[in-house]
């Protein structure tokens, strides 16, 4: 069974914190052994701190290129013998040499309901915009399996919510981001217990 868990965060954290907040429940079957940020002084890492969790910043100024700075990342986990890696509000594209190092290890959370609305610059509030703009009657968070396609891996889990006509992209994220906080610990623990199989792009999970 999966047991360490090495979270990459660039913000302030508030899905590490249900993250930790899974771990100290005893909802996830592990601990988190590193937190990796992308930049220094993020609230994220103060989180971190609060709950005596190892921190580490990886800047991508400090790397010539992605494919560098990818393994930077995968120094550290190798270190701290992660196990399994989440994306919790990561805003850098990773490079194939961390995703081949960590097959069907790696979890993202996308504030939608992909396949739609992923992909080059699908993050933050431009997701919320073209969800509004399309006229879309629903939205929602989506835990997958990172590969080298950006949010292209199979889907974990997701959940809903609806998209009214007086919704703004801020009202819209902040439905979405309450959603994220709910489905991430419990897609978590899904792997972590590796009650699932892969068939294209369909996760199958055993019955317990």
């Amino acid at each position: 069974m999966l047991k360490r868990i090495g979270v990459l965060v660039s913000g302030g954290g508030s899905n590490l914190q249900a993250l930790i907040d899974g771990v100290e429940s005893g909802l996830i079957p592990g601990e988190i052994a590193v937190v990796i940020s992308n930049k220094p002084g993020v609230y994220a890492l103060e989180r971190a701190s609060n709950h005596r969790i190892p921190t580490v910043v990886v800047n991508p100024r400090d790397c010539p290129n992605v494919v560098e700075f990818s393994k930077a990342i995968l120094a550290v986990c190798q270190e701290y013998q992660v196990d399994l890696v989440c994306m919790a509000g990561f805003m850098r594209i990773i490079d194939r040499v961390l995703v081949e190092a960590y097959p069907n290890r790696i979890l993202n959370i996308h504030p939608a309901l992909l396949p739609a609305f992923g992909g080059k610059g699908m993050y933050g509030h431009h997701v919320h915009e073209a969800v509004i703009a399309s006229g879309a009657k629903f939205s929602g968070a989506t835990v997958h399996f990172v590969t080298a396609e950006t949010d292209i891996g199979p889907i974990v889990t997701q959940e809903i919510v609806s998209v009214v006509d007086q919704d703004t992209p801020e009202s819209v994220a902040a439905k979405v981001l309450q959603v994220e906080h709910q489905i991430y610990p419990q897609a978590v623990k899904l792997v972590m217990e590796e009650q699932f199989r892969i068939e294209g792009m369909r996760v199958l999970y055993s019955k317990s």
